[in-house]
């Protein structure tokens, strides 16, 4: 049973559980997006559908950010290319976080470098992935959201280097 004031991940948001209250003789999780200050979401006690779970633990999230350079980008057409977004963010995976924010930053690289403006659907993808995964990683390496994206920019620039 998790407690008051632990931070869970619900589907892919990052919540604290601000309280639990009993109503009908049910009890629930009173959890509060930290995105979103003034949205409460209510979630049996019981999680019966399994969308509620701890962050990864730091060790967890170290190794992680270890196996970037070896998470795959996204390969299929453009016709097909939405399609998978959605259905790698419906999944409650890292990796596949990590594949949609590879992808679409080469994507857009590439079409900047040629000229071209960034695809509203990649940014729009790339932003959502990044905050679903640099908010569960800061909770698990104990940083601000900034600070963990610094970090992992990092990481994956030294290891480039290398």
């Amino acid at each position: 049973m998790f407690k008051v004031f632990e931070y869970v991940i619900y589907k892919r948001d990052l919540c604290k559980i601000i309280e639990i209250v009993e109503h009908q003789n049910k009890k629930y999780y009173k959890l509060r997006p930290i995105d979103d200050e003034s949205l409460t979401i209510n979630i049996p006690v019981d999680n019966k559908l399994n969308k509620l779970r701890y962050p990864i633990n730091k060790k967890e999230a170290e190794e992680l950010i270890e196996r970037i350079p070896s998470i795959d980008i996204i390969n299929t057409n453009d016709r097909l290319l939405e399609q998978e977004y959605i259905k790698l963010m419906k999944s409650d995976t890292h990796e596949d976080l990590i594949k949609i924010i590879k992808t679409t930053y080469l994507r857009n690289a590439e079409r900047k470098k040629n000229g071209k403006k960034v695809a509203d659907k990649d940014l729009s993808y790339f932003q959502k992935a990044e905050e679903y995964l640099y908010n569960e990683l800061s909770i698990s390496l104990e940083m601000t959201y900034k600070e963990c994206k610094n970090y992992i920019i990092s990481k994956l620039s030294t290891k480039n280097n290398k």
